[in-house]
């Protein structure tokens, strides 16, 4: 991630003023103090250090995981935790890590599975293919890339190329440390299809009962590496496929557009991008051709 960035007090105060009524900032009620200043400073601490563009709309969210933050630390001002985040990159990276999303599951937005596994594979034995080299950008708890690898293990992909290989990225290292584990609770079951189980995935025993596990030998081929999307890529291969689903919805528009473009730089010719549901490249965009479902085919 590199050095996160803190902003001086004299920058936060020139920050723009929020409309009072659509938040209650000093609700009595509430166990800790978020002052407009305050929440002004989280909504810049974001944006700079992730990218991601805090609306005002979610005041409630940020309140809840400040304070959960706070109570960590044992703090009764926002003040008093800012400081601690300045003077500590360790905290810095946990209040990034405590402000970003991670909601995702097994085979979200199946049609995207489908395509890989009807469309892609296919595709790519005939071109004769020997390597392919799959990103999934923002892959929280790693729900994503074990999707992926499931759909391409009941494609018999493995049996086809000498060498498949996932890099699964994320900015939050917590969320990194649980996909690299592989471990679920049994209920994320009910997310998989049947025909995917086999071979793919097992049940706990012992200290794992009651959860799921990835099997060994799609773990082995996925590499959970940490990484800001703001910031420069290290890879120096590209990709068949780009999967950066329900991600750049946090990104401002101008965000957005750089990502698109950079994305097309790191795929090969050919090479695929999947985006979430409520996200598009842009009515404008010349960089690819939309195949349907939030599937795009660089040109």
């Amino acid at each position: 991630m590199g050095r996160v960035l803190t902003k001086p007090a004299s920058q936060a105060d020139k920050m723009s003023s929020m409309n009072p009524s659509t938040h209650a900032m000093t609700d009595s009620k509430k166990e800790f103090e978020l002052t407009e200043k305050d929440f002004k400073f989280v909504q810049w601490f974001i944006h700079k250090n992730a990218g991601i563009h805090l609306t005002d709309q979610k005041y409630a969210m940020v309140y809840g995981r400040v304070s959960r933050k706070m109570r960590e630390k044992g703090v009764a001002r926002f003040a008093d935790y800012r400081k601690i985040i300045e003077r500590s990159d360790s905290e810095q990276m946990a209040f990034v890590n405590a402000l970003t999303t991670n909601k995702t599951s097994f085979f979200r937005e199946k049609h995207h599975f489908d395509f890989l596994e009807k469309t892609l594979v296919p595709k790519w034995i005939e071109q004769r293919k020997q390597e392919v080299r799959i990103w999934s950008a923002g892959c929280s708890t790693g729900e994503e890339p074990y999707s992926y690898m499931a759909a391409l293990n009941h494609a018999s992909a493995f049996e086809h190329f000498s060498k498949v290989a996932l890099l699964a990225t994320d900015l939050d290292t917590n969320v990194l440390a649980h996909a690299k584990a592989g471990v679920y609770d049994e209920e994320a079951i009910d997310s998989i299809p049947k025909p995917y189980l086999k071979g793919n995935f097992v049940k706990g025993k012992g200290e794992f009962l009651g959860k799921i596990k990835c099997a060994k030998k799609l773990q082995q081929q996925v590499a959970f590496k940490q990484l800001n999307l703001l910031e420069n890529w290290p890879m120096t291969k590209k990709f068949d496929l780009i999967s950066c689903r329900n991600v750049m919805i946090y990104f401002d528009k101008p965000t957005q557009k750089l990502l698109i473009e950079r994305f097309c730089q790191q795929l090969n010719e050919g090479g695929s991008l999947f985006i979430g549901h409520s996200e598009s490249v842009g009515a404008d965009c010349q960089l690819f051709e939309h195949l349907g479902n939030t599937i795009y085919l660089k040109l």
